[in-house]
């Protein structure tokens, strides 16, 4: 039997659609069959195992994550310019794909571990030069001191959290998601200014 695109395509997307929403042992194989239209046995045939499927969907994930940076830290523009971009551009992606975050983080700290190979994506990231670019900036005193992973940390958490806690956000404040969607644009600026003027402390001591 010859293998059909389409029908592999579809099943992907079926599968893509019910990682996202329940994880990996949160579903059956069963699960995605009927999401794609199809039965468990032409879903195993195309994929061999429901663990084969999902280490291609999270790879995908994966991939839809870091190449998004990839783009940004690429531009030619300066230091300051890329991470006002790469925050804007965060805050785009996040809205189309908001269950990503979750997804990533969920199944990266389930007990058996994420087994997928993904540090050639994160060498993609590198080889743009945002890292040296830092180092850089911080040497000549126009960025603060600060480490690599602080830095990550900061902007990501501030880029990352209001997605992943729409639903609790929406809860306590009694607001509906459209409401929410809007307070996110300006809840943007807000971070972008609080973040660069933490970074680039132009009229304070940046070592602090």
């Amino acid at each position: 039997m010859k293998k059909d695109t389409s029908t592999e395509e579809k099943i992907k997307e079926a599968a893509k659609t019910v990682f996202l929403a329940k994880g990996f042992e949160g579903c059956t194989s069963r699960e995605i069959a009927n999401a794609a239209g199809m039965n468990v046995a032409l879903v195993n045939y195309y994929f061999r195992s429901k663990s084969q499927l999902f280490k291609l969907i999270f790879q995908s994930a994966m991939e839809d994550f870091m190449l998004s940076m990839v783009h940004v830290f690429k531009t030619e523009q300066t230091l300051e310019e890329k991470l006002r971009y790469f925050i804007e551009k965060e805050y785009d992606f996040l809205a189309k794909h908001q269950e990503l975050p979750n997804f990533i983080i969920n199944e990266m700290n389930r007990e058996e571990g994420c087994t997928i190979e993904h540090n050639h994506l994160f060498q993609q990231v590198a080889e743009t030069g945002i890292f040296n670019d830092c180092i850089k900036e911080q040497a000549a005193g126009r960025m603060r001191q600060i480490s690599l992973l602080s830095m990550i940390l900061l902007i990501m958490s501030n880029c990352h959290y209001p997605t992943m806690s729409r639903n609790l956000m929406q809860s306590i404040h009694q607001i509906s998601k459209e409401e929410y969607t809007a307070q996110l644009t300006s809840h943007r600026s807000h971070v972008m200014e609080m973040i660069i003027a933490y970074l680039f402390p132009k009229n304070s001591n940046n070592t602090l």
